[in-house]
This record gives C-alpha cells, structure tokens and sequence, in this order.
C-alpha cells in the first residue's frame, strides 16, 4: 500500500461496546492512528454516593455483565477496608475460587469465540461450528462449567447475590461442590486440551510483532496473584493498592469519550500477558505447561499473545479450581454469620485482577455507613493508551500490505486486548453555549 492512506473501522466488531479504529498517513507520517472510543458515558460512581454499604457491590456490579463478579468482589473489599469488616478464611477461599472461575469463563469466551475466528480468517464464530465443531462444544462447555462455578457458589452466574460484605449469606453445598469437582477433573481437562491443540495448530497465524511496555498488575509471594497482592509494575516494581492514584494517573484525551492511563511510560498494559509476564513463576504447573506448549515460555512483548496467556491462565484456574473445591470439602464448610459491623468509618480500597486486568474500587463512608465518594478505575481504560502506542509501532511496519490486510492487523490487534468499552468510560465531554 503506497504511503498516503486512511483507515476508518466504524465499531470494530467481537469487543463489547464501541469503538472505532483511525489511520490517517500522509507522505509516510501519520497524522492520526488510535482508537476512538465513542461510547456513552457511565455514571456509577454517581449512583452508588447516598448508599449505604449494603448496596455498594449490589449496584457495582452492574458495571459489567461479563466482569460483574470481579466488580462485586473488588466492592466488597474496598467497603471492608473502608469500614473494618472481618472476613474469615473460608470466606477468602470461596471468593478466591469464584475468581478462578470468572477469569476461567471469561478467558474462553475471548480466546475461543472473539478471537480464534481471527486466527481461521473469518469473520466470526458461526463458521466454526461447521469446520470446527468439536473446538466449538467444548468452548461452550467449558464456558457453561466456569458459568456453574458462579451460580453455585454466588447464587447466580451474573450479578450475584450471596456474596456480601463480611462473607457469604448462603454457602454451596457439599455434593453441588463435589458435581463441581467431578466436571472439572473430567471433562474440563479433555475440553481444554482439545482447545490448545486447536489453537496450536493455528499459532503460525499469530501476527510476529513486539513493543516492550510497561507490565502492571498485582503479584503475591504467597501465589499467582488474582484475588491479593501489591500493584506490581515490571519498571517500578511494588506499590501499596492504597497509593493507585498514583501509578494510574488518568488523563482526558480528545478522541477518547474514557480516559487514558499511564505510569512510567506513556503507556501500561494491564490483563492477561501483565499477569504472566509479571507472575508466570508462580502460576501452577498446568498453566506453565499449556503456556509453553504454545510458545510462552518467558516474558513476551508480543500483544497478539494475550489470548495465549488467557489460554495458559485457563489451565491454571482449572487446576487451581479443583485444588481449592478438594481443600474446602476436606476442611468442611461450616456456617458463618457475615462480618457487619463497621468499627470505623473512613475511606477503603480495594483491588483485583478481573481478567481484562487490575481493577480498583475507591470509597469513603460517613459515620452511617454511607459512601460519600468513589472511584473506579477499569482495567480497558488502562490498556487504551497502550492500544494507541501499539498501533502507532504496528502501522509502519506493514504499511507495505494491502488495505484490507493493515486493516485485519489493527482489528486483530485491539481485539486481542478483550476491551470492555462500556465499563471504561467514566467521564463526558460537555460543551457550555452561552
């Protein structure tokens, strides 16, 4: 392609909300090159101030159909901060495993039906039911296990409501966690080995392109981190959650209805390669082996390799998952009445990793229990700035291709970071006329 061209993507397709990719070369120097991210804006910050503690992660984790738990759980940690709440050890297992399972559920959904139909050249996953159908049932078993593990142990797939501050109102039973167990050792197993062979067998289709950036996400001693930890960044290593604001530092961009992020560089990345980059050591056999097995086998700089860390972060929770369900069932589960009772009042955050990355939650309570300001900071706005400087490096180096081929590589490109637009966009442009 010569070296004066424009590329407009009008809502770029399999990503949840909307979003439009520009390119405008002139002469061979860019003019434009982002992601413009069109999407109205969401006020839940707004909504949740003059409610009380009860409500918080209600409400909160309607940010996200797909990351809803992760929103609750995130809540549920910034309002016990906040006010004092003691959680038992039970109660951080449960929630630990219901993380696993919605990082496992979401991680097949992006690598199996958003973004495998890229690596088979079309334009969704429809096809793939007639030339890989067997790939095709197992991603929706899998999907509908990870599905399971939320709705037994949270009272619901989506939007769950067991989960509280202080612990659980209700707690799964016995045999419902031994099914759990069961399915997982069977047909969890099979199901994603026949996926990674799948996508094995497609990896050559994977774009070879590299920008070292900057890693960010939470890293424990203690285990691969999704629940707990400390913000971790591969320039800077260790910062408390506490002191977010200042490793996020959010910024207005004009072609941009969310804000941008950025740290020591002009841009992070947060989501899956963060994690493994950061934490792969510390990620279970079965995930290593699987991340290995397509190519990772240390640090990589390669975004197109997020949907493989998903895929490797899959195996990990599966083990992960039944390791945790054997321990709770050999422990026994036993009634707790959840922590309710604030003993102080002030400001609490808190943070996880959902899996399109590190997430906070910021809230500050008066003495009735009401929060009386928040914050939340998504992990898609996170990685905006990096799509930016991504695309920036990625243009001249194939503006040799032909159009539709550039335009392929882009959407490729923003797909492989499984953006959640709706849930960034935190903020409105309002112009006043006098």
């Amino acid at each position: 392609m010569g070296n004066t061209f424009d590329i407009h993507v009008h809502h770029l397709t399999r990503v949840e909300g909307h979003g439009n990719i520009v390119v405008n070369m002139r002469e061979g120097a860019l003019e434009k090159c982002h992601l413009q991210v069109v999407e109205a804006p969401r006020y839940f910050e707004a909504m949740i101030r003059g409610r009380s503690f009860h409500e918080a992660a209600v409400l909160t984790s309607r940010i996200c159909g797909i990351c809803s738990l992760g929103h609750q759980l995130t809540s549920l940690k910034a309002t016990e901060a906040a006010l004092g709440l003691e959680v038992s050890e039970q109660t951080v297992q449960l929630r630990k495993l219901l993380v696993d399972g919605a990082t496992f559920q979401s991680n097949v959904l992006h690598a199996l039906f958003l973004a495998a139909p890229d690596f088979l050249g079309v334009g969704s996953v429809f096809p793939l039911v007639q030339t890989h159908p067997e790939v095709v049932l197992a991603a929706l078993r899998m999907k509908r296990l990870a599905n399971d593990i939320g709705e037994v142990v949270s009272g619901r797939a989506v939007h769950p409501i067991t989960c509280v501050p202080g612990g659980f109102t209700q707690l799964p039973s016995a045999p419902q966690l031994r099914q759990l167990l069961l399915r997982l050792q069977t047909e969890a197993r099979a199901d994603l080995e026949l996926a990674v062979q799948a996508v094995l067998s497609v990896a050559g289709n994977i774009p070879a392109f590299a920008r070292e950036t900057e890693y960010i996400s939470l890293k424990s001693d203690r285990e691969y981190a999704l629940y707990d930890g400390v913000i971790h960044s591969s320039d800077a290593g260790a910062t408390p959650v506490n002191d977010y604001l200042g490793v996020t530092n959010e910024q207005i961009k004009p072609h941009s209805t969310a804000k941008h992020t950025h740290y020591k560089r002009t841009s992070y990345m947060v989501g899956a390669l963060s994690r493994w980059n950061n934490n792969h050591q510390q990620m279970n056999e079965a995930g290593r082996a699987v991340g290995k097995a397509l190519g990772l086998s240390g640090p990589s700089h390669n975004p197109y390799h997020i949907t493989v860390a998903q895929l490797a972060e899959t195996a990990h929770c599966v083990r992960s998952c039944i390791e945790r369900i054997d321990a709770l069932l050999t422990r026994g589960l036993k009634e707790e009445k959840p922590d309710q009772e604030p003993t102080r009042y002030g400001r609490g955050v808190g943070s996880t990793e959902v899996p399109r990355g590190i997430l906070f939650h910021d809230y500050t309570y008066d003495r009735k229990g009401t929060v009386v300001a928040a914050n939340c900071i998504i992990p898609t706005n996170q990685n905006f700035a990096n799509i930016d400087d991504d695309m920036v490096k990625l243009v001249p180096e194939i503006v040799h291709l032909d159009r539709a081929e550039i335009t392929r590589r882009l959407e490729m490109l923003v797909r492989a970071y499984d953006p959640c637009i709706s849930c960034s966009v935190h903020m409105v442009d309002v112009t006043f006329v006098e």
